[in-house]
């Protein structure tokens, strides 16, 4: 679809401003849905997904986006809630987008006189525990993989989910890993993170021996993209979606797939690991995962349950039990 020249020029703008690929894509794909409803609302007050998609916005103007108020912003936010099912977290993503996107125009553009989604709050966000493997279910999932003799991409598919186990990374980061960003040694590497920021990785022996054991068979020939660490069959770049059919195969093979965890909990695992079992300090955990803020690094800091069971077992009063009726 094509989008109005305000949108494109948005982009651009967040472009400039280093926000990652990924970030712009979620942006234009929550703005351009506001559009069609904006739009749509107007022929159906509950519009259905066939007649928001019907919606062309290309030739939309500062003159239209002046007609959208507050009240038009919370109606959006309500339907994408009662009709879409989307859950806070993703009303306050689409939010952002709006929010980033008035300010744009009213700011730097000053083609509208007031932002009006510059007072509307996002909504409250329930935290929740990371879900996350735990030690023996990691070392289940690792021998799952080098247990998979059948496979011709072993050593290459061992070798992504033990960085995704040792060191904490991102999947955009693991996919986006050169052959130039790692030293002569393989003791470090340099990973491009959110917003276009780097960091520096260092590597571990398992993290190391992966890595040397995938290059000794990843070879040279028909490979079309010959500075990527990870290559596909068809010799480019692996893609996301590639390296999540890795895992969700691997976690099936381990047995694990019953808990319903995606690529992402993998990070959250190793998190959890390096500060529970490794007993990492969580200012140096911050700084590993590539955290802007500490407060993003302290949800890792939680509790297990055997912590609570021994903590409840620790009470003085523990032992002391009542008289039993005879």
């Amino acid at each position: 679809m094509d989008r109005p020249e305000l949108l494109v020029n948005f982009e651009n703008y967040l472009s400039h401003l280093n926000r990652s690929k990924l970030t712009i894509s979620q942006y234009d794909t929550d703005l351009v849905m506001f559009l069609q409803y904006v739009r749509a609302e107007k022929v159906d007050p509950v519009p259905s997904e066939e007649l928001l998609r019907e919606q062309t916005v290309s030739d939309m103007t500062a003159r239209d986006l002046c007609e959208i108020d507050r009240d038009l912003i919370f109606r959006f936010l309500r339907y994408v809630s009662e009709e879409r099912g989307n859950k806070p977290a993703a009303r306050a993503r689409k939010l952002s987008a709006i929010k980033m996107f008035f300010r744009y125009l009213t700011e730097v553009k000053e083609v509208l006189p007031a932002n009006p989604a510059a007072a509307i709050s996002a909504p409250k966000i329930d935290k929740r525990l990371p879900k996350y493997l735990s030690l023996d279910e990691s070392r289940d999932l690792l021998e799952a993989v080098d247990g998979d003799d059948d496979s011709k991409y072993r050593e290459r598919d061992y070798c992504i989910i033990t960085l995704f186990l040792n060191c904490g990374m991102r999947l955009a980061e693991l996919v986006g890993i050169n052959l130039s960003d790692m030293d002569r040694s393989y003791t470090k590497l340099r990973v491009i993170g959110k917003g276009n920021k780097e960091r520096i990785i260092y590597l571990n022996d398992a993290s190391r021996d992966a890595i040397l054991a995938y290059l000794a068979v990843r070879g040279q020939s028909e490979i079309k993209d010959k500075n990527a660490l990870f290559i596909s069959r068809l010799g480019k770049r692996v893609s996301r979606q590639t390296v999540q059919h890795i895992v969700y195969k691997y976690l099936a093979r381990a047995g694990l797939d019953f808990r319903h965890l995606s690529v992402h909990k993998l990070r959250h695992t190793a998190a959890t690991l390096m500060y529970r079992e490794g007993h990492v300090d969580v200012r140096v955990l911050k700084e590993i995962l590539g955290h802007e803020q500490l407060n993003t690094t302290q949800i890792y800091t939680h509790v297990s349950s055997e912590q609570m069971r021994s903590a409840m077992d620790q009470n003085p009063l523990a032992e002391m039990k009542g008289k039993k009726k005879k």
